[in-house]
């Protein structure tokens, strides 16, 4: 069965995207720890980072980059926090989460709740063109 994020890839499922390209796609966190928290992933779907082929592992961190440096730009943060956690979907993803503060990377604490309004907005300001 397709994981959450491969049905986001296929469009079963809407997302807010901020980038894609033919092989990756960055989208918001619709349950962020921050908001502009962002998840990037491959298009292919494969469950553990580490089995990614090099060439792919390669450009998910180059198109992850190009993603932290937009969100640093239009997000008010000190750094852009990175983390790879995979055991939450059965899909390769790297978070990109706006820190200011170390808590602001902490997985245990509640998620904000935000519009489908307030991340539309934060997606338009985020997107790369």
């Amino acid at each position: 069965m397709a994981s959450i994020f491969t049905r986001i890839v296929q469009g079963e499922i809407p997302c807010y995207k901020i980038a894609e390209d033919e092989n990756y796609l960055a989208f918001l966190d619709v349950n962020p720890l921050v908001k502009g928290h962002t998840l990037v992933i491959p298009k292919t779907e494969k469950d553990y980072i580490f089995d990614l082929e090099d060439e792919s592992f390669v450009g998910l961190q180059l198109f992850a980059k190009k993603v932290a440096i937009q969100l640093k730009k239009h997000i008010v943060c000190k750094r852009i926090g990175v983390a790879i956690i995979g055991l939450e979907v059965p899909h390769a993803h790297i978070h990109l989460i706006p820190l200011n503060q170390m808590d602001d990377m902490n997985f245990n604490r509640e998620k904000l709740t935000l519009s489908s309004e307030e991340l539309s907005k934060i997606a338009e300001k985020l997107k790369l063109s």
